[in-house]
């Protein structure tokens, strides 16, 4: 992955942090902000692989979520930098209400009006007692744009979420925030935002080829 010769361009690694115990539960369960669990074994490994992956660039700076499973991945990653993690918490991860530790399969049993609706638009329809994700939007797409503008002509590190993630690359893909949800957010992937002068363009999307993806 070659970096921008221009001296006017800023490169954003976007992370989603490495597995917790829920990401790898089968059903996995819903993980938002309530539960701030930390890295399972494989997502430590997760947090070490792409650590060293991203050695590899000059990275000015490391922002992360003040979530436990960000805040070690991102650790991992500014380590290998000599840099301290900067925390944001806008862009925590989304609020996912009474259905926080829930599988999908239970909530469509136990609420299964609300479940139809948030499947059909959860940018309109929230997580019951939670966010929509347009709420997520609200506070999420001006941190990143606050980001951009602090680090001109950089390259940073950004470790969020899966829908954090989604929800900002809904918007530079051109999507409408209902389709966010089907954007793939692999655990401890890498996605490239490029930004020169006023545009802002994602150039790669959860790549994977630092992990072994045998295990995914």
């Amino acid at each position: 992955m070659k970096q921008s010769s221009s001296s006017q361009t800023t490169n954003l690694f976007l992370v989603r942090h490495g597995a917790t115990e829920a990401n790898e539960k089968r059903p996995y369960v819903l993980q938002g902000r309530g539960f701030d669990l930390p890295l399972s074994a494989s997502g430590q490994q997760q947090a070490t692989a792409v650590a060293k992956f991203l050695s590899y660039f000059s990275v000015k700076c490391v922002y992360t979520s003040p979530l436990l499973r960000a805040v070690k991945t991102a650790q991992a990653i500014a380590a290998r930098h000599k840099l301290e993690v900067m925390r944001l918490e806008e862009i925590t991860e989304c609020n996912v209400g009474v259905w926080e530790g829930m599988d999908w399969g239970s909530v469509k049993c136990e609420y299964p009006d609300a479940y139809r609706e948030f499947m059909n638009n959860p940018a309109e329809n929230p997580y019951v007692g939670g966010e929509t994700y347009a709420d997520v939007a609200r506070r999420v797409k001006p941190t990143f744009d606050w980001v951009l503008r602090q680090h001109m002509s950089e390259t940073i590190v950004v470790v969020a979420h899966n829908i954090v993630n989604r929800v900002y690359m809904a918007g530079l893909l051109g999507l409408e925030l209902s389709r966010a949800k089907d954007i793939r957010q692999a655990n401890a992937c890498v996605n490239l935002i490029r930004h020169h002068d006023s545009t802002t363009d994602l150039v790669t999307m959860n790549s994977i080829f630092h992990l072994d993806v045998s295990n995914l």
